[in-house]
């Protein structure tokens, strides 16, 4: 089965377009990048996913640079190539440096071994963490 097409911002819906213009307003960008366009094939899932980023993402308790870096961690430990290329841009944008990038990569990758070696042993979580 062939992938459809994305929706372009010529074709799109004025529900689409909606959304399309507030990406593109709030990150200042002259077009929304595939992910979106891929998700305006159902308006719903575009508009729900686009308000929750918007939420989750804004800064917070967390900055945004660390908010980057720990959805790259995800999207590298859940194997996303997409989510990978998008958010290791962005958080190179926030300021990531490759120092920073490589010392992501190893904790990312020592947390996804050390958690599939406590879980193949069935490790009993200590008491003194569970505070």
């Amino acid at each position: 089965m062939a992938t459809p097409p994305p929706v372009e911002y010529a074709d799109a819906s004025p529900e689409v377009r909606a959304v399309y213009d507030d990406i593109k307003a709030s990150r200042n960008v002259p077009d929304v990048n595939n992910f979106w366009k891929y998700l305006a094939r159902d308006p719903a899932t575009l508009k729900r996913t686009w308000e929750s980023i918007k939420e989750i993402m804004a800064p917070g308790a967390l900055d945004p640079l660390t908010k980057e870096m720990v959805y790259l961690a995800v999207s590298v430990t859940n194997g996303c190539a997409y989510c990978i290329a998008s958010h290791t841009a962005a958080a190179r944008k926030a300021g990531m440096t490759e120092a920073m990038f490589g010392e992501l990569m190893a904790v990312t990758g020592m947390a996804n071994e050390t958690n599939r070696l406590a879980n193949g042993y069935r490790v009993p979580v200590d008491p003194a963490f569970a505070t």
